[in-house]
């Protein structure tokens, strides 16, 4: 019916809204999060059932009630929730409730409802937005929500772990920075400490000195004693180097048996006295354990800021090295400073001529250090001859221990310092047995397993004895690894090849063949063409071959001229 007016029923339309809100009321209830309304006047009219199971609340307890009443089952008591902000401005007292205002007008809110789920609580992810009329006038407000425990709590979790990573990596960091052996700080933290100690010194005009420490001669201890009895030497130096130290010095392990000392507000003067205390202290202290403990000697190098003009903090520990090595150049076992490096003449001052005085002077000062050294030598030999007493076929051995031992040098055509060397190692090489229960020395049988492991125990003896000697330090490898063999089966340390030093395998050869070629208290002597044949088969494996292909051109030569003198 075109252009008829259509009546409109009024209580017909009245019953649609009532069904309009009816579907509305089932729809939110059927909504999965929980969600509640309420009206102008801040009070409940929906309440769904998954807000129902959240708080163990139904609605029929809340539904109507203003107040904040319907907020007991979330916190346990009144309080204004994101609904209520949406609602209406809050006082300023109910300010304190955190949220994030969206562009489309919507407040959103993350909080935790300790009444929910029977009690145990609930981290809920919240949002409001009020409601409108068809004038734009607020009549409510809704609000929908979340249970984010789980997200939250893995969150949780993830920010413990970061916080304990964060931690862990401090600590990592701070480990990194320490030697894990001595717990003093390492190589890698002296670069960063020692430029921010110069960048200081500079800007408030204070001094600052470097000190480098080196332990003399500490190849040997290892060598003699073993790595784990210096590694417990490294550590107890490390703890005395630290009570002596002052709280304000830095100490750094350089390197092995190398420490650094940053000493801030600190000039020469003052450092060289603490070198020098230092040293003292180091000198009087036995270091080791209840089986061994050893005497250290130390070098100690000082360099100097404003004293040494340097551009930044290594230019001052690289002198410090320089200066260390001029220590280790005139012995060890002193204090060194810059003062002491390079001591030369003043350009604009002449050389003056020496007079044959001066030149006679100086050698007899030459030949007194010589005799010197010479009435240690001679005083060791001395001692090394009551060995005889104890080993009777030890005096004529060691003789011709020497003998071989040079000729075979010679052969391989070793410089004559090298020669020299041999020739001194091969007359000490059984000092160690001074050490040697005589028992065990003159036994006529075989040797038990533990009196083999005892005269084993000889050539650290002997190399020990010599370790303190300075001159004779040269010698020392040659002395300790005598009884090492080619295949790396000999003793004391288990050395291979040419690993074994060079002179160590000549005196090796020499001194089988002797061993061989006397009478001991178990065995008669073997001949000596025997005495080459076991000598000769054991080429490879236990003596280095071409060690062995010189001593038979000694003993060739050796033959020749006895058989041309049978002749005479």
């Amino acid at each position: 019916m075109a252009g008829k007016r259509v009546k409109t029923n009024t209580a017909h339309f009245a019953g649609r809204a009532d069904e309009q809100e009816e579907v509305l009321r089932k729809i939110i209830d059927f909504l999965p999060d929980p969600t509640l309304v309420i009206d102008a006047k801040d009070k409940a009219i929906l309440w769904n059932k998954a807000l129902a199971e959240l708080t163990g609340v139904n609605a029929d307890r809340v539904l109507g009630k203003s107040d904040y009443e319907y907020s007991i089952p979330f916190y346990g008591k009144r309080r204004p929730i994101l609904a209520n902000i949406a609602l209406k401005p809050l006082s300023s007292a109910e300010k304190k409730y955190f949220y994030v205002k969206n562009n489309d007008g919507s407040l959103i809110a993350e909080t935790f409802a300790p009444k929910c789920k029977n009690g145990k609580g609930a981290y809920l992810w919240v949002k409001a937005h009020s409601l409108y009329d068809k004038r734009g006038e607020i009549i409510g407000a809704i609000e929908t929500m979340r249970d984010i425990t789980e997200r939250k709590e893995t969150e949780d979790k993830m920010k413990s772990l970061y916080t304990g990573l964060l931690r862990s990596n401090k600590r990592l960091k701070q480990l990194a920075m320490r030697d894990s052996h001595t717990g003093l700080y390492n190589h890698r933290y002296l670069e960063d400490a020692i430029e921010s100690a110069i960048a200081g010194a500079k800007r408030y005009d204070f001094p600052l000195s470097v000190m480098m420490l080196d332990i003399d001669y500490f190849k040997s201890i290892n060598d003699v004693y073993g790595h784990q009895f210096g590694d417990l030497i490294l550590k107890q130096l490390a703890r005395l180097i630290k009570k002596i130290s002052r709280i304000s010095d830095t100490i750094v392990r350089y390197g092995g048996e190398e420490f650094v000392f940053i000493l801030p507000s600190t000039d020469r003067k003052t450092a060289n006295q603490l070198g020098l205390r230092i040293l003292d202290t180091i000198g009087m202290t036995a270091f080791g354990n209840a089986k061994h403990t050893v005497k250290l000697k130390v070098s100690i190098a000082i360099a100097s800021y404003p004293e040494n003009q340097v551009h930044t903090g290594m230019d001052l520990v690289d002198l410090a090295d320089q200066v260390l090595n001029k220590a280790k150049e005139f012995g060890g076992n002193r204090v060194y400073t810059t003062l002491d490096l390079n001591k030369k003449i003043h350009p604009l001052i002449k050389k003056v001529p020496e007079t044959d005085e001066v030149k006679s002077l100086k050698t007899k000062i030459d030949r007194l250090n010589k005799r010197a050294s010479q009435s240690v030598v001679e005083a060791i030999f001395a001692f090394a001859k009551s060995i005889e007493a104890k080993d009777h076929y030890t005096g004529e051995h060691g003789e011709k221990t020497v003998f071989y031992a040079t000729e075979i040098a010679k052969i391989l055509r070793l410089p004559r310092e090298e020669i020299e060397r041999i020739k001194m190692a091969s007359l000490l090489h059984d000092l160690g047995k001074i050490g040697i229960s005589e028992k065990i020395l003159l036994k006529k049988g075989k040797l038990t397993k533990s009196e083999f492991e005892e005269i084993k125990k000889h050539p650290q003896i002997g190399a020990d004895i010599i370790r303190p000697i300075q001159f004779l330090h040269n010698i020392f490898p040659l002395i300790l690894h005598h009884h090492e063999k080619w295949d790396g089966t000999g003793y004391p340390t288990g050395l291979k090849g040419k690993e074994i030093p060079l002179g160590a395998r000549i005196i090796a050869v020499a001194d089988t063949f002797e061993a061989l070629s006397s009478d001991r208290s178990y065995r008669n002597a073997f001949t000596p063409d025997i005495a080459i044949k076991i000598i000769r088969e054991n080429m490879g494996t236990q003596f280095d071959p071409a060690v062995v292909n010189a001593f038979l051109k000694v003993v060739n030569l050796e033959k020749r001229i006895n058989l041309a003198t049978a002749a005479v």
